[in-house]
């Protein structure tokens, strides 16, 4: 159950009640992909730099360990030790990402795996399935991600596919969750609108999906080839059709830049894997905007990352030290800039609640983008 606590323009600041606790939003979710945050990140640490939410994905978790292998452990809550809500994304990204080894047909996705090379099927009813094994709070609907630019015809024909999919996963979803062994029978769906790049494909699906009243609305297929300039025009046009009283989440978005703008029209939910990947190349978020560490200039520099951070790094660790740690090709330079930029980010939420609470969004977000452009 989402509630509208307050506006400011179209930013919206809410509370997100789930099976495994409240959300304050708007919340970046920490991605996990197989269960663990890369960099040598663990659960405990996910709670000590304010994490709210954990991502992780329904694709590489079937290949490995395998969904069945987790349900039989009691779900990925226990498995990974994370009693906060997760949400699992339902494979159709790897729909996308894995074009080179995939048959698209109506029943749903033919894959080769990744790993090993043997054939694979996801449909709707799999995906709903193997995210009930991993019991996750929060289960995206099977739906294509399609590459922009893409022609008109092929993104309309593949949005109508989405549809139905999604109307596949909403049966599948109630069956699972009415059965007496199902690990969380308060799983929850959340729908997603494709349309690439088109106003009016965006908007029409928008208004069929608002319809089939599910827990919650994503808007996917962003950031996978357009500019900024058309994802932000993309969100304009959709939130306004979507429900107002259920979350909007934008999917595998992006920089501070972009998610400050994303709350500016209306989105509650973001995720990206920019903070751990960018930490593993040694490059850290900062108040100042991005810097990388590994340049000669902080051979001797003894102040943290940054300057008033209260992350477990800054607290402890100087840009010196974790610059000689990338040097000496130490694992534990990617742990602390990991944790570095995973509390930038949760932080950057915390203080973009405050400001909508506090009714100084507008002035917060321009101050932010003048510091980093700086």
């Amino acid at each position: 159950m989402y509630k509208l606590l307050k506006k400011q323009g179209s930013a919206r600041r809410g509370e997100f009640t789930t099976p495994h606790g409240v959300v304050q939003t708007p919340v970046f979710m920490n991605v996990g992909t197989l269960a663990a945050i890369k960099g040598a990140v663990s659960t405990c640490d996910l709670k000590e730099i304010g994490c709210q939410v954990e991502l992780s994905n329904t694709y590489h978790l079937s290949l490995r360990p395998g969904d069945k292998i987790i349900r039989k452990l009691g779900g990925l809550h226990k498995f990974m030790n994370w009693d906060r809500p997760i949400l699992t994304d339902s494979g159709g990204f790897q729909v996308f990402s894995l074009s080179k080894i995939r048959k698209i047909k109506e029943e749903g996705v033919y894959f080769n795996s990744h790993i090993d090379g043997s054939k694979i099927f996801m449909g709707p009813e799999e995906s709903m399935q193997i995210q009930s094994n991993l019991a996750s709070t929060v289960a995206m609907a099977f739906d294509e991600c399609i590459e922009n630019p893409s022609p008109k015809d092929y993104v309309q024909r593949s949005v109508e596919r989405t549809t139905r999919w999604l109307k596949r996963c909403k049966v599948e979803m109630d069956r699972l969750n009415s059965l007496p062994d199902t690990i969380n029978n308060k799983q929850m769906l959340f729908g997603i609108n494709q349309g690439g790049v088109y106003d009016d494909i965006r908007v029409e699906h928008a208004k069929i999906i608002s319809d089939m009243n599910l827990d919650g609305y994503a808007i996917g297929g962003l950031a996978v080839g357009e500019t900024h300039e058309e994802m932000y025009r993309i969100i304009e046009k959709v939130v306004p059709h979507l429900p107002q009283d259920k979350p909007i989440y934008l999917m595998g978005v992006g920089t501070p830049a972009n998610i400050l703008e994303a709350v500016e029209r209306g989105v509650d939910f973001f995720d990206c894997v920019l903070p751990a990947r960018n930490g593993r190349h040694c490059h850290v978020f900062t108040s100042e905007g991005e810097i990388n560490l590994l340049n000669a200039k902080y051979q001797l520099d003894d102040s943290p990352i940054d300057r008033g951070c209260q992350c477990p790094t800054c607290k402890n660790y100087t840009r010196a030290y974790i610059r000689h740690l990338f040097k000496a090709k130490e694992m534990l330079a990617m742990r602390l800039c990991v944790l570095h930029n995973l509390y930038f980010y949760n932080n950057l939420m915390k203080e973009i609640r405050d400001s909508i609470d506090g009714d100084y969004f507008p002035k917060y977000k321009r101050e932010k983008l003048e510091e980093w452009n700086q």
